[in-house]
Parts: C-alpha cells; structure tokens; sequence
C-alpha cells in the first residue's frame, strides 16, 4: 500500500493522505518520495482547486522515522545529502504549490509535522492536537522548514519552541499564527468545509496570482543559494557525533550524554 495517497474529487479539491498510521505517519525516504511525487502530480493536474493535507490514524505526523535517520546517518555524504535535497523539495513544493493548500492537524505534529503545516497556506487543527519542534532533541537541525516557521510561527516564537523542543497544545498554535482555526476533537471537515467553499468561489487564477504574489513580498520564494545552506546544514548535522547519541538516547529510553540535569 502506498504511504502517500491522493485523489481529486468532482469539485477539483484533491486531497493528499500521510499513510503510515503504524508509525503514526512519521517520514522515512518513501514518504518524502511518495509526497514530492503527489505534489507535481497534482500541479500539473488541470482539475486540481485546492488540496488538503491529512493523517490516517490517530496522527497527523508525528516527525522522522527515527530509525530511517539512523540509516540515512550511516549512508555516504552523497547519500546523506540528496535525503536533504530530496526534503527540502518537498517541503518547498507543499509551500509553493499553484494552488492553495490546507492542512487538517490531529493528535501529534511534531518536527517535519510542523513544517509541513506551516508550508500549507491554511492550517486547521482540532483542539487535542500537540506541536513540538523535536528535531533539537535528537542534535538535528529542522533547516528545510526554518523559512516557513519563521513566517508561520514568528521570531519570537521560533526562538523559544525551536530551541526547546517542548510541547504545546493547539490554542498556543493558534495564538502564534501557525494555526488558524481550532475546532473540536473530530471536526475537522465540518471547519474546513467553509473555506473550501470560498476558495472554490473565487477566480482560481486570482487566488492562483495572489497566492504567489504574497509568497514573492513575505520573501518565501527562496534563492538557490539559500536552499544549498538549508540542505548543507540539515546533511552535515544528521551524520554529527551528536545526532548518533541523540537518536541512539531516544530509541534506548536514556538521557543523551549532554545532558546533565
């Protein structure tokens, strides 16, 4: 079975579908790969208005597979770093797709969870959803979403959850802009069905032209220069010394050595 599924229904809203629910959804080369695919697929589908971005199981996305970083840590820097290249498109494909996007967040968003919501144009999440920023906790840099957290999140936001990795709740989310709409446990069509229907009434071009344009004035069309730093940061730190004791901490239920609380 595939881990990311897609359809378009008769309305032109197609809907993209994290399917690792075993895992809680949690990203390993095949899901980066199955997203970047579903992504240009759907841009160049003439049909396509609008895409919503879900979770099957009890997660939205619950970050790396951990496991799949330990491998992608072990493999040649060539290898190490077209995983990083290969994230960074998706990541930047989500933010820039033609269309506008809409993330619908439920139980845990954490580390890429996060930069996948904050690369969507409209994020609703139900009210027992969790966000963390968790890639510092394992010595990992989330650098192909930094762009879109700072946007999303705002700099005195990033600044306090990207360097702690804690956990906060939904109505946090939202008052930091990264969320725009909490609705109940369980609600989360019936919040987005309104938005849907107002995207769909308005000229896709216009909404098409503006949403470009708006990305282009915030300075989220990133420079290629910039893109090579945010991959180069990402490859380097994933195979650290560090990130092997953090990532070794976590999957045998230990405080990492640098911690000396």
């Amino acid at each position: 079975m595939s881990v990311v599924l897609s359809a378009v229904d008769d309305r032109g809203v197609a809907t993209v579908t994290l399917n690792r629910p075993q895992v809680h959804n949690a990203y390993d080369g095949a899901v980066i790969d199955g997203l970047l695919d579903a992504m240009e697929r759907l841009a160049a589908d003439p049909r396509v208005r609008l895409v919503l971005l879900r979770g099957n199981g009890r997660h939205f996305q619950a970050g790396a597979d951990l496991a799949w970083l330990r491998q992608v840590a072990g493999m040649t820097p060539e290898g190490n770093r077209d995983f990083s290249v290969r994230t960074t498109r998706a990541m930047r494909g989500l933010q820039l797709f033609p269309h506008p996007t809409i993330a619908l967040v439920h139980g845990a968003c954490f580390g890429g969870g996060v930069g996948l919501a904050a690369s969507c144009d409209v994020v609703i999440a139900s009210e027992e959803a969790r966000f963390a920023l968790t890639e510092v906790k394992f010595g990992v840099v989330a650098a192909p979403i930094i762009p879109q957290l700072v946007k999303s999140m705002g700099l005195p936001q990033l600044r306090r959850w990207g360097l702690t990795g804690e956990v906060f709740g939904a109505r946090r989310a939202e008052a930091m802009g990264l969320v725009h709409e909490v609705c109940p446990t369980g609600g989360l069509d019936a919040a987005a069905a309104p938005i849907v229907d107002a995207i769909l009434r308005a000229g896709p071009e216009a909404v098409a032209a503006t949403k470009r344009l708006t990305l282009e004035m915030a300075g989220q069309m990133i420079p290629d220069d910039q893109v090579e730093q945010l991959v180069d940061v990402a490859a380097r730190h994933r195979a650290s010394a560090e990130a092997a004791e953090g990532l070794a901490s976590f999957l045998e239920k230990r405080n990492p050595a640098w911690y000396g609380g």
